[in-house]
């Protein structure tokens, strides 16, 4: 495949799959804050904001509709879901011919649909049902994408691009929920915040057949770290970034794609045999960041192997 093909088709999936996180993140802190204080929404915004790596505008955290204009259509934040889609769909439009017609029809129309609302329009109608909106018809697209696609080298890009971003949020996500929850006392997150950090997560219903409704941040962690059949666990994304990066390494047939096979693997490794106690005794919050460390080795390992590879690479040897 060309290299120019695999670089689009990977981050069209990760801007793909930041929309949607962006949008459960501004669902989940809507509902949240119904007939909360002023004082109690405030630290509950700026969680969600660090988690996505934005600025918080001002003194404004007590106004949502500062806030969803700024991650929502706000074309100069680059987390915004304006932003996002806008790069999607460029990458999208540029391998045309390797995506199916169906594909590139819902990527653009829910383009045009972002483009064409205002915030206005957002909270006059229903705030909360546009963010859903969002999130379906990007779970449509992930659907069409596995059913019209040819399960191939290109898909295999998209399923890594998707799992690899998945990782990065959801451990920024417990970075920042569990940040003052080890470093403070126990009341500064309480009962709601660990359950809306599952559904920030689209984890909440499948915590509940694990652990029932008796939420624990112990075993929060556990759950979003290490469960293997949760797809949005960071052991379950995991194990499929390296069951795609195998994949693609036989597609390729090169040498040069071992090492992002082996970061992988290690990474897998780690999640597999990791036990939640004896990580949060350990240190949590450096064990989320090393994760983030593996991704981008793992990221640079695949630009090295199939996308700004030396020219002599890709020569006979």
């Amino acid at each position: 495949m060309l290299s120019r093909v695999a670089d689009n088709l990977f981050w069209m999936s990760r801007y793909l799959e930041r929309t949607e996180h962006t949008a459960r993140l501004i669902g989940v802190g809507l509902t949240q804050i119904l007939d909360q204080t002023p004082q109690a929404i405030a630290p509950r915004w700026r969680r969600l904001l660090a988690a996505l790596h934005v600025e918080p505008p001002g003194d404004n955290l007590d106004d949502p509709q500062i806030i969803t204009r700024l991650l929502t259509t706000d074309a100069t934040n680059p987390a915004s879901i304006m932003a996002c889609m806008t790069l999607a769909r460029e990458n999208a439009r540029q391998v045309r011919e390797q995506i199916s017609s169906e594909m590139w029809e819902h990527i653009n129309q829910l383009y045009l649909n972002v483009r064409s609302t205002s915030i206005e329009q957002i909270w006059q109608d229903e705030p909360v049902e546009f963010y859903q909106m969002i999130k379906e018809r990007l779970h449509l697209i992930q659907g069409i994408t596995d059913a019209t696609m040819n399960h191939g080298e290109g898909w295999h890009f998209i399923q890594v691009g998707r799992y690899l971003e998945r990782i990065w949020a959801t451990t920024l996500l417990l970075e920042v929920f569990f940040r003052p929850y080890l470093t403070c006392n126990e009341g500064v997150i309480d009962a709601i915040d660990w359950v809306a950090l599952l559904k920030c997560c689209t984890a909440f219903e499948a915590y509940c057949k694990v652990y029932t409704a008796d939420v624990q941040p112990a075993r929060v962690a556990e759950f979003l770290l290490l469960n293997a059949e949760s797809p949005r666990s960071i052991r379950f994304a995991a194990d499929q970034v390296q069951t795609s990066l195998d994949q693609i390494g036989q597609f390729a047939g090169t040498r040069h794609a071992a090492h992002a096979e082996r970061l992988a693997g290690r990474l897998r490794a780690q999640l597999d045999y990791g036990q939640v106690d004896e990580i949060i005794s350990q240190d949590l919050l450096l064990f989320l960041s090393q994760i983030r460390q593996q991704c981008s080795a793992i990221h640079d390992a695949i630009y090295q192997a199939y996308i700004s590879y030396p020219i002599n690479q890709a020569l006979p040897q």
